[in-house]
């Protein structure tokens, strides 16, 4: 019994100091790909799956972002550009989370295959084709009863991202500031429909500029992070990206001495 407490003792001493001793960024990366047991040894096998939804997110909301805003005169709340809902947004990011259950990454899994969805109905909420307004009062140009319905989607979708949210702050600074500006433009969105269904168009037209500008927040925090991820897959310099890790590991060495 002796001999067994000793060496138990020495398994965990022995943990704990190699959790110590982790470099920054290395719990990141083990936070976001953990090494799994994968039947068949899948890990050589597929490659990193995370910079491509990464791609479907910032080649769908970077225009709408922009539309939003109204630069060089666009706007239509992102009707021109809903076929990149359907193929870029929906299919990469949808794609990119089934390789990462795949991979037994769970996190990611969930945040690309919801956004993917995200994306998909957004899409077909644009297309005229499924005509989701037309079952409210299309003659009228405010339709009221859609725009309220609708807001309910953006803000709960606003919801999902401040879950997120909390979830980033193990991970790091870009994935932090990428769900926290989604959070804002999210409920940002949500009030600009309700602001929609009552007519105040001068009001709703400023918190859809507001909009756009946290979105364009999203857009930037994610074209950065692609391209630091992008960069680490071929071995170039490493970009940072603002380690979290090293708090939740102190978290974690004080939970293992409690």
């Amino acid at each position: 019994m002796a001999l067994g407490s000793s060496h138990q003792g020495i398994l965990e001493g022995s943990s704990q100091q190699k959790l110590s001793t982790l470099r920054p960024g290395e719990f990141e990366k083990m936070y976001m790909s953990p090494a799994n047991k994968v039947d068949g040894n899948l890990r050589p096998i597929f490659g990193n799956p995370t910079p491509l939804g990464l791609l479907g997110m910032n080649l769908s909301v970077s225009p709408l972002c922009c539309q939003l805003m109204g630069w060089a005169g666009a706007g239509g709340g992102g009707a021109a550009t809903v076929g990149a809902f359907y193929f870029i947004g929906g299919l990469l990011m949808t794609l990119a989370g089934v390789l990462e259950f795949i991979l037994g990454n769970t996190f990611t899994f969930v945040v690309f295959c919801s956004f993917g969805g995200f994306w998909f109905s957004f899409g077909a909420t644009l297309t005229p084709a499924y005509n989701a307004t037309g079952a409210y009062n299309p003659s009228n140009p405010m339709n009221p009863e859609f725009h309220s319905s609708f807001a309910f989607f953006a803000l709960f979708m606003g919801f999902l991202c401040f879950v997120y949210l909390i979830c980033s702050f193990r991970i790091n600074c870009a994935c932090m500031i990428m769900f926290l500006s989604m959070t804002l433009g999210f409920c940002l969105m949500a009030g600009t429909y309700w602001l929609i269904a009552r007519g105040n168009m001068d009001l709703a037209e400023k918190t859809q500029v507001v909009t756009g500008a946290s979105l364009f927040v999203t857009s930037m925090s994610g074209w950065y992070y692609f391209v630091a991820e992008l960069f680490s897959s071929i071995g170039m310099m490493s970009i940072p990206v603002g380690d979290l890790s090293r708090f939740a590991k102190r978290i974690g060495l004080m939970e293992n001495k409690d």
